[in-house]
């Protein structure tokens, strides 16, 4: 026998307990988070742009055609999109 003494459980004083993300998983405490480059940013809100442009379209070519469950879903989509696309612009 030696005269170690051994640690069967719990985190050890040199070691400082792991850091977890709001999602449960282990966050490197080494990681920093940077925010995207502006010109990324805008061409992201541009896609996202596009798209709410699109379920514009089928909103209201669904409304002409007289489906209006589509119709409002595609205008929650285009309002959802736009949405997104705002946040991405701001968000830093």
């Amino acid at each position: 026998m030696s005269d170690e003494k051994e640690v069967i459980a719990g985190p050890s004083a040199e070691e400082p307990e792991p850091q977890r993300s709001p999602s449960g998983e282990h966050v490197d405490a080494n990681l920093v988070r940077e925010p995207r480059p502006l010109i990324e940013r805008i061409g992201l809100a541009a896609v996202a742009a596009v798209l709410a442009i699109l379920f514009g379209g089928v909103a209201a070519a669904s409304w002409v055609g007289g489906e209006p469950f589509l119709a409002v879903m595609g205008g929650i989509g285009s309002l959802m999109t736009l949405w997104v696309g705002l946040l991405t612009l701001v968000r830093r």
